[in-house]
């Protein structure tokens, strides 16, 4: 009886599971790249980082590089590229603060906490998220 219980728990609980990728077809647009950079927070070009509010850009990784942002407290990696545009030579994230804005004629803007678009609900696509994980005064980033 014990078998059969376990059995049905274990059915349910496997089928209640979904998968979290992206349905909508315009979110299709970055390419899942392999991510791992590793960051000296004692470096100049990062010193701000330990400070809230404050995010730096960093080339050469992700799509269009990849955004880091901080709350203090914890650290956020962003993809560079606006999930809601082909990438091109506009679509690039320009870090302000905690706000991401696409130099594309449309301006989107983005949380750089959430990821959420910020000023349109019509956004389908918010942004592509990297792992940050910290170790002394380096931060790790990946996927």
């Amino acid at each position: 009886m014990k078998s059969i219980f376990c059995l049905i728990i274990s059915f349910i609980i496997l089928s209640s599971c979904s998968k979290n990728s992206v349905d909508n077809k315009n979110c299709k647009f970055l390419l899942d790249l392999g991510v791992n950079v590793n960051i000296n927070l004692s470096l100049p070009q990062y010193s701000q980082l330990p400070f809230a509010g404050n995010s730096v850009y960093i080339a050469n990784a992700g799509n269009a590089g990849i955004i880091v942002a901080s709350t203090g407290a914890d650290f956020f990696a962003w993809d560079a590229s606006d999930p809601n545009h082909s990438p091109n030579a506009c679509s690039a994230l320009i870090p302000t603060g905690l706000e991401g804005t696409c130099g594309c004629e449309d301006k989107n803007k983005y949380s750089l906490i959430t990821g959420q678009p910020l000023e349109s609900n019509s956004l389908p696509c918010s942004l592509k998220n990297y792992r940050v994980e910290k170790n002394g005064n380096n931060l790790l980033i990946f996927n």
